[in-house]
């Protein structure tokens, strides 16, 4: 069974950047499309971001060019840098195999406030 934790949250002000980071352990990373979501109280989960195997990636259409993801399979590690902050991005930010996904972890809270 696999699991992920999820890093780099925090508060940050209007403009603002953040970079998220999420390690991934028990399935072989390198061969999975990742993603990572976000969840605001009350609302459902909403994909952000999704990377293939060969690093090619996707947006949502509200990211509008602000946020950029990567990956590390040496490091099993999922990466979201985002820049351009609205208050709009506070959520808690997950991680997760893009199909055939695995247990939640407990994410990052992102935060933007003036």
């Amino acid at each position: 069974q696999g699991y992920f934790v999820e890093s780099g949250g925090g508060l940050v002000q209007p403009g603002g950047s953040l970079r998220l980071s999420c390690v991934a352990s028990g399935f072989l990373f390198h061969l999975h499309p990742m993603a990572w979501y976000r969840q605001v109280p009350g609302n459902e989960r909403e994909l952000v971001a999704e990377i293939m195997s060969s690093g090619a990636s996707n947006y949502a259409d509200f990211v509008n060019g602000r946020f950029t993801i990567s990956r590390d399979n040496a490091k099993k590690t999922v990466y979201l840098e985002m820049n351009s902050l609205t208050t709009e991005d506070t959520a808690v930010y997950y991680c997760n195999r893009r199909t055939a996904k695995l247990a939640w972890g407990q994410g990052t809270q992102v935060s933007v406030s003036s």
